[in-house]
């Protein structure tokens, strides 16, 4: 499912315009994405939650040549914890 997909269903669950749900998915999106650069997890009970986890450096092989050993840095990465309620329903 893509972003029009979703926002047609949003769209046809809500009884809103295609307009409207796009417009809510959007701002749904920039919030949770100004929650998580500020440091903050977004957390929607049953669904799931949204934060970022730091990840250490580390060794890695350059792809293109297997025996040369590269230094991977530091970096931030977005994650998504489903909940249970969501995790009970996929595994029916």
């Amino acid at each position: 499912m893509n972003k029009a997909d979703l926002v047609a269903k949003m769209a046809e669950k809500s009884e809103l315009t295609k307009k409207d749900a796009e417009l809510a998915l959007n701002s749904f999106m920039e919030s949770v994405e100004e929650a998580l650069v500020d440091g903050d997890k977004v957390q929607l009970v049953g669904f799931g939650t949204f934060e970022v986890r730091e990840r250490k450096p580390r060794q890695g092989r350059n792809p293109r040549n297997p025996e040369q050993v590269i230094e991977i840095p530091a970096s931030k990465a977005p994650v998504f914890k489903a909940g249970k309620t969501l995790k009970e329903k996929i595994n029916v």
